[in-house]
């Protein structure tokens, strides 16, 4: 197998779909020391310097609350925190670190979407030889999948992106628009908004890859069949008649002028959430942290941003998907694995890490110990103007989420997929075809980096 290849398709330049997915604040970039941390490289204070030290990456906005909050507690271990950038800054600084076999941290933040890539490169240890399933009972199914391969365990889960349609509800009371369930009645309702002069209904953007992904998941697609217990074989499966159901139907709503194809997380486009140009924002949990740390609160007379489920294809059957989430890896590098996993395990799991995490809106918790919490369930939430959004949309979805297999080359997957959604949105190909031609290019990129395509 070709890794120098496949180390590069990991770490290539990071797209913001998957990096704003996990963040309150959007930012793609951040400084901080690369190195395996010791105590002078440290962005926290050490409360306990006797105590063993372990060194973690991550960049949550309120990842040093949660530090302190844990050394505090922890007079067996200490964390040594520090900040190598988001998502694509930090994966291409990790990447390094395993090219050289050394500047590693012990635990590191990884976005679900990277896992494989890195257990592919020997990058990460399996977790089941320290305890994993000590906490496996604290996470639905589905979020212990997104971190699973095989049987094995390459990650402990933190947070997550459950979808959810987020609606103008003020635009949907002006123009007699129903909350719709079903696809359908969603294109229903944008053909309705369009001939009364309203906004667009939504928006189709090239550079949300993921958004497009969960969306044709949600009608059956099973992308990829991947085990690292057989790490170069795996089954690709990106134009079966379920995602070229959904690839039609998107391009259908473009070509009508039903919805934008505007990208998405720049400034034009939350100006553009917040003034009125689209009824709804179809988005996952953490939308609401991203939108009011960005300018995106509802404005105009009456307005009010609202949410509802994800509107089906089939409401006899629903099927919950899910769009981003973060987790804590231990790394190959880690001087003492079984104490770095004690870290991934309880950084981010006490009551206080977690409830602060949910104050600042900068995580949706995929503990139990928050989703099983009456005070979760019945916050009202101040983006939604107290609707108890969590009860009613967000842990129902997350609960019945079934989980989720990555490819280990994510990143290249998504770049070929961006092309193509750009071919929907320019017209220039039809949506089955973009998607024939999808399956055909990724089958080929698996065969040159040395797997057997089933």
């Amino acid at each position: 197998m070709n890794k120098k290849t496949l180390v590069a398709a990991v770490s290539t330049g990071a797209l913001l779909l998957g990096l704003t997915a996990c963040s309150a604040d959007g930012s793609t970039s951040g400084a901080g020391s690369t190195a395996a941390a010791d105590a002078t490289s440290c962005s926290n204070t050490i409360v306990y310097p006797d105590a063993p030290k372990v060194s973690v990456w991550a960049w949550y906005p309120n990842i040093n609350t949660v530090v302190d909050l844990f050394n505090k507690a922890h007079k067996d271990v200490q964390v040594c925190w520090s900040n190598a950038g988001q998502g694509g800054d930090e994966y291409a600084k990790f990447s390094t670190a395993i090219a050289a076999g050394t500047g590693a941290p012990d635990v590191i933040m990884l976005e679900d979407e990277v896992l494989p890539g890195f257990e592919l490169q020997k990058a990460l240890v399996d977790l089941t030889k320290y305890g994993s399933d000590d906490v496996k009972a604290n996470f639905s199914s589905g979020a212990w999948k997104d971190v699973s391969s095989g049987s094995s365990v390459y990650a402990i889960p933190v947070d997550g992106g459950p979808m959810a349609m987020i609606y103008r509800k003020d635009i949907f009371t002006k123009y007699g628009i129903t909350i719709p369930t079903t696809w359908a009645e969603y294109e229903a309702a944008a053909v309705k908004l369009k001939a009364a002069g309203g906004p667009f209904m939504g928006d189709f953007g090239s550079n949300v890859p993921a958004w497009f992904t969960a969306l044709m998941t949600q009608n059956g697609q099973t992308a990829w069949k991947y085990d690292n217990s057989s790490p170069q074989s795996i089954g690709i499966a990106l134009n079966d008649a379920g995602s070229k159901e959904v690839a039609t139907y998107w391009q259908g709503l473009i070509s009508q002028g039903l919805v934008d194809t505007k990208d998405q997380f720049n400034t034009d486009y939350v100006g553009g959430m917040a003034s009125g140009k689209y009824a709804t924002y179809i988005s996952a949990a953490w939308a609401p942290g991203y939108l009011s740390g960005n300018g995106g609160a509802a404005t105009g007379p009456g307005a009010e941003w609202a949410v509802a489920p994800l509107p089906q294809w089939d409401t006899s059957k629903p099927v919950s998907v899910n769009w981003g989430g973060s987790t804590l890896a231990v790394t190959t590098q880690a001087k003492d694995p079984a104490l770095a996993t004690t870290v991934a395990k309880e950084l981010y799991a006490s009551d206080a890490e977690l409830k602060d995490g949910v104050d600042t809106q900068t995580i949706f918790p995929l503990s139990k110990s928050v989703l099983d919490a009456e005070w979760f369930a019945s916050t009202p939430v101040a983006f939604f103007n107290g609707q108890k959004a969590n009860g009613e949309v967000y842990i129902p979805a997350e609960n019945a989420y079934k989980g989720y297999t990555y490819s280990p080359f994510t990143t290249y997957y998504y770049s070929e997929l961006t092309k193509a959604m750009v071919t929907i949105i320019k017209q220039t190909s039809t949506g089955e075809k973009a998607l024939d031609d999808l399956q055909s290019t990724m089958s080929t990129y698996a065969k040159a980096q040395g797997f057997t395509v089933q």
